[in-house]
């Protein structure tokens, strides 16, 4: 009954954040890191139709066999797929459509978490809804990023849809970490991805870390000081970056008659200086962080230092590459395509954000993306030392 319950509200919850959504929102594909939100709706349904219902229930028939194609994500071992960049193609199914399969899935969803479950099928439930949960934040992101490159700039909502975004408030100071053997990676009886495994110990140097994330008004200074247009502050990929796509400020600022703004949850607004940056990129991170004489934590520096700071208002840029941990091994099939295949290319990023769902804001969880990347709710920590 309780797992029900916990699938119930999970599925709930990504249905409400569509709630304030026009139809057409819910197809619009801006760029190829966007999914149109009815994608998200169906891929995390598609999830549970694929991994429990299809091999554990005698005689389950599919909703849609072409599901499979539409909404299979990057799972090779599942079958062939459409592209990304062709999502937001899919004018059909409709969003109607969609929900009819959610509803079709939650049915047959409920029957089967009626019996009694082995431990692995429980755990693949579990795996399931933060799987869902994950795609929540996404869909959070993606819909910002819709609306966000609408040219009316419409409002989403009339007040932040999930957590409180506190102002950055007094001087930050650096909190000295002394050096030592740290353990890094998840322990307990808890949920947890197996990117989080094993833990392990690491060797630290002394270091510093901010108490504060930067503000607004902090990375306003870099602007003008010139730091956009300033190549040595920033990596030759960065710069690159900057040259190629015309970069000069924080994705959704937009210099309007004498003063900066930015797009919220609420629309088109004067940019609040006391709010940490967000929607940064690793490249703009380590750039101001080199403007400062400072640099970027690595996620262990960060991980070691959590239980002392206040996070979880942005996703904080790291200075580590997204690399497996010591003995991590990926599950058989295609379960153990969830994570390690990604561990290439990418940084990561520690804390969680506004958006972030309910439990996914523990110290060690590890989000990736690559550096160039910037519509997450991303923020700036500042670190010092060897």
């Amino acid at each position: 009954m309780q797992l029900w319950n916990n699938y119930e509200t999970v599925r709930k919850r990504s249905e409400t954040i569509c709630a304030p959504l026009k139809t057409e929102d819910y197809v619009v594909q801006p760029v190829v890191d966007v999914s149109p939100p009815k994608w998200h709706l169906g891929h995390t349904t598609w999830f549970f139709e694929t991994f429990l219902l299809r091999p554990n229930v005698p005689g389950y028939t599919e909703f849609d066999p072409d599901y499979n194609f539409v909404f299979n994500s990057y799972y090779e071992s599942v079958g062939a797929r459409v592209i990304r960049t062709n999502r937001g193609n899919l004018s059909r199914p409709a969003v109607e459509d969609i929900m009819r399969y959610r509803a079709y899935v939650d049915k047959a969803m409920q029957h089967f978490l009626d019996q009694q479950l082995t431990p692995a099928l429980e755990e693949l439930v579990i795996l399931g809804l933060n799987h869902e949960e994950q795609h929540q934040e996404l869909l959070y992101t993606d819909i910002k990023y819709i609306l966000g490159h609408n040219p009316l700039f419409p409002p989403y909502c009339k007040e932040k849809p999930a957590g409180i975004t506190k102002p950055v408030s007094g001087q930050a100071e650096m909190l000295s970490i002394p050096g030592g053997i740290y353990e890094i990676g998840y322990q307990g009886d808890g949920f947890c991805f197996d990117n989080e495994l094993q833990r392990h110990p690491v060797l630290l140097q002394p270091y510093a870390i901010s108490t504060q994330l930067v503000s607004n008004r902090e990375y306003l200074a870099f602007m003008d000081a010139g730091g956009y247009r300033d190549f040595r502050h920033w990596h030759a990929e960065g710069w690159d970056w900057v040259k190629t796509q015309q970069v000069s400020s924080p994705l959704y600022w937009h210099y309007i008659d004498g003063q900066w703004m930015h797009y919220t949850w609420q629309g088109l607004q004067p940019l609040a200086p006391d709010e940490p940056v967000c929607h940064v990129s690793f490249y703009e991170a380590a750039a101001y962080a080199a403007w400062k004489g400072l640099r970027l934590p690595t996620e262990f520096e960060w991980e070691a230092a959590a239980p002392q700071l206040q996070w979880g208002q942005r996703w904080e840029w790291t200075e580590s590459a997204y690399l497996p941990y010591p003995g991590f091994v990926k599950a058989p099939g295609a379960i153990g395509e969830y994570n390690g295949k990604f561990m290439v290319s990418q940084m990561v990023l520690r804390g969680g954000s506004e958006v972030t769902p309910p439990g996914h804001s523990r110290i060690t969880y590890r989000n990736f993306f690559h550096p160039q990347l910037r519509w997450q709710f991303m923020g700036i920590r500042l670190a010092a030392g060897s």
